[in-house]
């Protein structure tokens, strides 16, 4: 296996470079004016410790798989073109409009209860950028009003006018008959010919989301049209770098599903969060390929602090209308929770309740958190990190950045001693006690409110800073045992080339599998049969596409389902290809109840108000090589190695300091054995073994943390 993966995240770039029999991980600060900047400095440091030169690996490697934060970065700054949205005659309001609950969507919860002061999201297409086109869909497909073509023609030439740069086109009811948005695309081709407008992209509805809902589909179909430019024109000028230095293969584009495509067959809609989703899509393979069961993935990196769940057997969470920035959208997302909880998350005072916030803010890559000495003014949680000792400021990321305590110590003293009427100590214990805790309290919230507890599930501790700050999340948390992964600082870049070849197509349907008017059961199977095989075959012709052999192709078929007309749907994975007999319509309805009842309690299933399909969705997957995880539980044997030096370092519980071992890469040698207090400073991050832990180095650079009871 030779393949480069790589994860843009807001402060570090991270790289992983599997060589055949090795592995190497590397970081750089990620360079947001040129992404393909911080992209080779991460890979020179590889290059240099593999000891080939640039292109012969290029050249060598099967892939490079890409995870990128541009579209995330795109939508926070509003750095789009200028977007046309033609929409049903009568439906030109939808967007403008939302939804009852798009004040709040997006928003931190606090903020979503102050409904008096809500103010929606600044519009990515204003009014006047909205025409209405004369046609309508019915719900079951017929055309009840054709449409009118020389009303399109002229909405079309106001939008061009008005200095529309991406037209995106969504009429009602798309999803069941496409005729009138494959009609809108011919006749705008027909009227401006790419050679007259150059490669303006035009977006049709029904190709981006496949369910019906006006706004949700509308919101992604605009957002979408509203990445393509940017991520065209980044991951173009990635892959002509690429090209230029000896890769002559299709980049791969990580997605928010958990899955993977070449770039010509990625929508910029499917890239937004695949850099986290790419962790939990390695949590999933590590989960099953080292048995370790029911797994909560938690990433910390330099701005945000991500949450996962994959329980055993290595079944994700999805979300199938996600809120992307500040709007809902239909597109299957492998579930996150994301809080402002990085190592550059702000610290600051908060007034009402005399206490520490953190976040949402950070300091990212630039200027970055104060001690990075280059121009930040406000404390960091790296900047408690530093004063309380457990970093080297001659000594982190690998010495390509030298920490300034100076700087620490001049923007805490000036920002929150004197407020808080506290010395500097007991305020970097505070911010470290309050960002552990917020994390620890969002893990216990996600798993407890989907009614897991967090006993039965292995916390994975993974980000450039989750092995710093695991031991104190997992002290508020309330839980024994923490696994810092392989490679755990560039976790999700491996995720990134760790991922299936995937495609997600779904398909909005009415299907009453049991009316409870007539009590009678679905016996028409071929409307249920055709789309699915219609979206095998479009995920077979993508895969295809990109020189998958069919013979290797695989599917996952789901069916949203819902009780009569509840709003609430549920998602139910089946193990048949086909409706062939009433059998296969009881199996359904059977395997629908569980999941109800494991969702929502057994007894609340409600057969008797009648079941019925809403959507179809068919995963289309090629497996693919994956880095080795098998040996990965705690090892029996325990070495001792020696410390290279030693410190002051400061413990929140703790009164005064400790002198605490500090040890380097020697320390993550399999087998080896160390009490806390420690810190274990290696090329890409810090472990940190607080007092009353334990630190055990396994396979791959796997590292167990466990509670000793001695405090």
């Amino acid at each position: 296996m030779k393949r480069i993966s790589v994860d843009i995240g807001g402060t570090f770039t991270d790289c992983f470079v599997a060589w055949g029999d090795e592995y190497v991980g590397t970081k750089a600060l990620t360079t947001h004016h040129n992404l393909a900047q911080g992209f080779n400095d991460a890979l020179d440091v590889a290059i240099k410790d593999l000891g080939i030169d640039k292109h012969s690996l290029l050249s060598g490697v099967d892939s490079v798989r890409y995870s990128t934060t541009l579209g995330t970065n795109a939508l926070i700054e509003r750095k789009g073109p200028r977007i046309g949205l033609l929409i049903t005659e009568g439906f030109n309001s939808t967007v403008p409009l939302s939804r009852g609950r798009g004040y709040g969507e997006g928003l931190p919860f606090e903020k979503q209860r102050d409904l008096c002061n809500a103010v929606r999201p600044e519009p990515i297409v204003p009014i006047s950028m909205i025409r209405g086109v004369r046609e309508r869909v019915a719900y079951n497909g017929d055309v009840l009003l054709p449409m009118d073509e020389n009303d399109l023609r002229q909405k079309l030439r106001e939008l061009v006018d008005q200095g529309a740069e991406t037209i995106v086109v969504v009429y009602a009811n798309s999803v069941v008959n496409p005729e009138n948005e494959l009609r809108t695309r011919e006749i705008f081709l027909e009227e401006y010919p790419s050679y007259l407008l150059g490669a303006i992209p035009l977006l049709l509805s029904h190709q981006v989301a496949g369910r019906k809902g006006e706004y949700v589909r509308s919101m992604s179909t605009i957002i979408d049209g509203f990445l393509h430019q940017v991520m065209y024109h980044g991951l173009g000028t990635l892959e002509m770098y690429l090209r230029a230095n000896g890769y002559d293969k299709p980049m791969l584009i990580s997605h928010n599903s958990g899955g993977m495509a070449q770039l010509n067959s990625t929508d910029a809609l499917q890239t937004v969060h695949s850099g986290p989703v790419s962790g939990i899509a390695a949590s999933e393979h590590l989960s099953i390929n080292g048995d370790l069961g029911n797994i909560v993935a938690t990433d910390m990196g330099g701005t945000s602090f991500d949450i996962g769940i994959v329980v055993k057997g290595g079944e994700k969470h999805y979300d199938f209308n996600p809120v992307i920035d500040r709007w809902l959208v239909s597109i299957p997302m492998v579930h996150l929770v994301t809080l402002g909880a990085g190592g550059g998350s702000i610290a600051s005072y908060d007034p009402l309740h005399d206490a520490v916030k953190i976040g949402p803010e950070s300091a990212g890559s630039d200027p970055g958190p104060a001690c990075y000495d280059r121009g930040g003014m406000q404390p960091t949680v790296t900047d408690a990190d530093m004063l309380l000792g457990y970093l080297d400021p001659d000594n982190y990321a690998n010495g390509r950045i030298q920490l300034n305590p100076a700087r620490s110590r001049f923007v805490v003293e000036e920002e929150l001693c004197d407020d808080m009427d506290m010395d500097l100590l007991d305020v970097c214990k505070k911010i470290k006690q309050t960002a552990d805790a917020n994390m620890a309290n969002g893990i216990a919230t996600e798993l407890r409110s989907r009614g897991y507890d967090p006993s039965e599930f292995t916390t994975l501790a993974y980000g450039g800073n989750g092995p710093l700050h695991c031991c104190g999340i997992a002290n508020a948390l309330g839980v024994n045992r923490v696994l810092a992964p392989p490679f755990s600082s560039v976790f999700s870049a491996l995720g990134a080339g760790n991922v299936n070849q995937m495609h997600i197509h779904e398909m909005s349907t009415y299907t009453v599998l049991f009316h409870t008017g007539s009590q009678s059961m679905l016996t028409e199977y071929d409307k249920v049969n055709d789309a699915i095989e219609t979206l095998e075959t479009r995920g077979r012709d993508d895969l295809m596409r990109q020189g998958m052999d069919p013979k290797l192709i695989k599917f996952r078929l789901e069916f949203d389902m819902r009780y009569g007309n509840q709003r609430v749907e549920t998602a139910v994975e089946t193990d048949a290809k086909r409706f062939e007999s009433m059998h296969d319509v009881l199996a359904l309805m059977r395997r629908f109840d569980k999941r109800y009842g494991e969702r929502f309690g057994q007894g609340s299933q409600a057969t008797e108000s009648g079941v019925r399909i809403n959507t179809i969705r068919v995963s289309s997957y090629v497996e693919l090589d994956k880095v080795d995880f098998k040996q990965i539980k705690p090892l029996q044997e325990k070495i001792s190695v020696e410390p290279v030096t030693s410190r002051q370092c400061y413990f929140v519980g703790f009164d005064g300091a400790f002198d605490t071992a500090v040890y380097d890469d020697a320390a993550l040698e399999p087998g080896t054995y160390i009490e806390g207090p420690a810190v274990i400073t290696t090329v890409n991050t810090t472990y940190l073994v607080e007092p009353g832990w334990s630190y055990h180095a396994s396979h791959r650079g796997a590292v167990w943390f466990s509670r000793t009871n001695t405090h």
